[in-house]
């Protein structure tokens, strides 16, 4: 009995040496249907880096691609490549390469960018040019309905046991451009926004910390963090000069990151350590507690008509529940500890990483990372459908507004593989609703620019207004005010602008 059991864990280690070391690259045009033929997958395009004789696909800015968000208006998709320090933005539908975003930065070139300290991040070494780094660009988030991309940085180079507070940079998507650099906390990954979109959580990786920031104002120059909350305990850092590896070695390695509809709580995937979901009082600024009850080793999440979805990396599987349901036992726990059972279950490839959704809510689709695939679950059965080969090693998913094209990155491993963005056109049942996102917010100094070349400030419109309405009986002498004030106020803004 006991040399069987040896014998089974061998051919168990065997077997995952075997699998990490198959290398898949689909071909273009490589399609796979659904079990009852009517969803259709097709690999259309992609972008690499693993190959300089495919010219068609080739991409050199393509390094190690953490992540990939197309903008809320589908006309653009931005990739992160984490290793080569850049992020990368093309066009959707033709795929054509706009822009290419460099995170290298020195102390004298970027101040202008950095915004205020917020006195919230400890520093454990005093270095001459703390601002002299290249970012690790991780996720994203848009903001101010797709005017902003919030891009966080897993270190700053030269930080390699990343225990210094990294950074986060603002990309204004008008002109696809660094506006912004903000401080956060060790190792940030995931970044999301608030329905309403005046708030900003980043989730420290780390060491079990989440950071709010006020976003509510239009004008870049006055969002600001307003907490940072602590996930059961604050990983020490003291690692000393001993590398670490801190895709394991960060506490809770807190992941998937959600504001629930109305705004008042975040929940949090807690992928290491004790697991579970973590569970914040927005409005409050209050860490309520970690729930418990699903599979270990959560990574991301999705809320969805109702229901809360997770990927299980570990095991392969989207587990989902009632949301009513889960944040009934959330307000329930003692000593900030909870659990709850009933998870309904899809088995789907090994390695489940990110998951999105159609805009109709009716398919789930994931990036597995140790089976290469994309995997297609159907909400209304909670049923795997379908499977199409990917670039090894997926790990970014995002889906487009209209349901058209689920855009994978593969970021790859040592042993090879990823280096790649595989763009698949989904063919549906029936034809998917397009998601309208609000119309970008321009900042405030835009505004003000935008109203003296439409014919004077606020005052003086102010001005104009108040005459329009009055009923002719005004002193000479009120009058005579009123026009001096209407044409000192121009004035007055030119000597500002020179």
């Amino acid at each position: 009995m006991k040399l069987r059991k040896i014998i089974l864990a061998a051919a168990a280690i065997i077997a995952s040496n075997v699998l990490a070391q198959s290398i898949v690259h689909p071909k273009v045009g490589e399609t796979a249907k659904s079990d009852d033929g009517k969803l259709t997958l097709t690999l259309v395009a992609k972008k690499q880096n693993y190959s300089v004789a495919m010219k068609d696909s080739h991409d050199p800015d393509i390094n190690s691609p953490k992540s990939v968000n197309v903008s809320p208006d589908g006309k653009k998709f931005y990739v992160n490549s984490l290793e080569g320090g850049k992020t990368v933005v093309y066009e959707m539908g033709s795929n054509k390469k706009l822009k290419t975003i460099s995170h290298n930065f020195t102390d004298e070139g970027s101040k202008h960018l950095w915004a205020p300290s917020s006195g919230l991040f400890k520093w454990h070494k005093q270095w001459t040019k703390p601002n002299t780094f290249m970012g690790k660009p991780v996720e994203a988030t848009f903001s101010h309905g797709g005017r902003y991309l919030w891009v966080p940085y897993y270190r700053r180079t030269y930080d390699y046991n990343a225990v210094e507070p990294s950074a986060m940079a603002i990309i204004d998507t008008k002109k696809d451009e660094i506006v912004k650099l903000m401080e956060t906390g060790p190792l940030p990954k995931m970044v999301k926004t608030s329905h309403d979109g005046k708030t900003l959580a980043v989730t420290h990786w780390g060491n079990n910390t989440v950071g709010l920031i006020d976003i509510s104002s239009t004008n870049p120059n006055d969002w600001h963090y307003t907490k940072i909350l602590v996930v059961d305990y604050e990983l020490p850092l003291n690692f000393g000069n001993r590398h670490v590896d801190r895709d394991s070695e960060s506490g809770y390695c807190l992941r998937g990151t959600v504001f629930t509809p109305d705004d008042q709580y975040l929940i949090i995937c807690c992928m290491g350590g004790a697991g579970g979901l973590a569970v914040i009082d927005v409005k409050n600024q209050e860490y309520l507690g970690r729930m418990q009850g699903m599979m270990h080793n959560v990574r991301h999440i999705l809320l969805n008509d109702g229901y809360i979805y997770l990927s299980i990396n570990s095991a392969g599987v989207v587990q989902r529940i009632k949301l009513d349901t889960f944040m009934e036992a959330a307000k329930q726990m003692t000593n900030k500890k909870g659990s709850i059972s009933g998870w309904e279950n899809c088995k789907v490839g090994i390695g489940a990483r990110t998951i999105e959704i159609s805009p109709s809510g009716k398919y789930i689709f994931a990036a597995c990372n140790n089976a290469s695939r994309l995997c297609v679950v159907d909400t209304r059965t909670m049923k795997m459908i379908a499977q199409i080969p990917v670039d090894s090693y997926p790990v970014g998913l995002d889906i487009s507004n209209d349901g058209q094209y689920v855009l994978v990155t593969s970021q790859g491993r040592k042993g090879g593989g990823g280096n790649a963005v595989n763009i698949y056109k989904v063919d549906y049942p029936e034809p998917e609703p397009v998601i309208k996102e609000p119309q970008p917010e321009e900042p405030d100094s835009t505004k003000a620019a935008a109203a003296q070349e439409k014919g004077g400030t606020n005052s003086t419109n102010q001005i104009m207004n108040w005459l329009g309405t009055t009923t002719g009986k005004v002193t000479a002498g009120a009058l005579a005010a009123v026009l001096i004030a209407a044409i000192a106020v121009p004035v007055s803004m030119k000597r500002k602008k020179k």
